[in-house]
């Protein structure tokens, strides 16, 4: 009687907060409704139960402070989780790293993002900008990306400009897929509203009502990176993501990554997120292997840094 309240106005409360139906017969609760709701209101009530034991009472002030505390949570969730599609599950940052980038992204025009690989820089990247994309807030996607091989020398691709520049954007590709079905990033692609460009090719445009991702940006030179980072428009974003310790470059040149986030950190509107061997989400080895390299290699030795 004390955890329904009198007239039940308790569990009334909770219904009319959660959305779920609650049928109260002499000592059972049975709920009904969404699997989520459920299973907050199924909590809730036994948190409040719990309360009623320990103090032998419950006001009403209680249940509602208890209910304001839930909706708080779950608009701290809401404002990470990332929902691309509304018939997926919304994407969530693993990590408090990756909490940190997503709010980066949200809050800045321009945000670079530096981490080894496994972090969920290019993938969180990607889901942020389809999310801005599928939500109206931005008209296009531009992934861009430099045309450096990592230690190899591939030779002349064949086909088109596409075709040449695929190979490079790959990963930007496989996170998308992983997001959107294909027929749906064949649509955006044909229509333009999903771009790929080499970074060389960005020279002379502006970028407006987009996000513009740039990644490995660790391969672009200081010249390549004040080009791209001058192409940014009214109304867009660009996400900079990179490992400042894995630069392609001839050991003679430093990274425009590096050199830009030294020159600009601190700017309004500029924010930096860093990203460590904890923030790692990928197979657990590869936490180890990162490990291992880091320690045997000082930090930037093959970058000329």
């Amino acid at each position: 009687m004390i955890l329904f309240g009198p007239a039940d106005c308790n569990l009334r409360a909770i219904r009319e907060s959660l959305g779920v139906k609650i049928f109260a017969r002499d000592s059972t609760l049975k709920l009904v409704g969404e699997p989520d709701a459920v299973g907050k209101a199924s909590s809730l009530i036994e948190s409040l139960e719990s309360r009623v034991r320990d103090q032998n009472g419950l006001s009403r002030e209680e249940v509602e402070e208890a209910l304001d505390d839930l909706k708080a949570a779950d608009q701290t969730e809401a404002i990470h989780a990332i929902r691309v599609s509304p018939k997926a599950a919304p994407i969530r940052p693993k990590t408090a790293g990756q909490e940190a980038y997503v709010r980066a992204i949200e809050q800045s025009d321009l945000c670079f993002c530096l981490g080894p690989a496994g972090t969920g820089k290019t993938y969180i990247a990607v889901a942020m900008a389809l999310s801005m994309l599928k939500g109206g807030r931005l008209k296009r996607i531009v992934l861009a990306r430099p045309a450096v091989e990592a230690g190899e020398k591939l030779g002349y691709l064949p086909g088109d400009l596409q075709a040449k520049v695929n190979p490079y954007l790959r990963p930007l590709f496989d996170a998308m897929h992983d997001m959107l079905d294909f027929e749906q990033i064949r649509r955006f692609l044909a229509n333009d509203v999903i771009e790929i460009v080499p970074l060389a090719f960005m020279r002379g445009r502006t970028l407006n009502n987009a996000a513009i991702i740039l990644d490995e940006a660790q391969n672009a030179t200081k010249q390549q990176m004040l080009m791209a980072l001058t192409r940014l428009g009214q109304h867009s974003k660009m996400i900079v993501t990179g490992d400042d310790s894995q630069s392609d470059l001839d050991h003679k040149v430093r990274s425009g990554l590096s050199d830009a986030v030294e020159r600009l950190e601190g700017i309004p509107g500029v924010a930096v997120a860093r990203l460590g061997k904890e923030d790692i989400v990928r197979h657990r080895l590869v936490t180890e292997i990162v490990h291992a390299y880091g320690e045997s290699e000082p930090r930037g030795s093959s970058t000329g840094q």
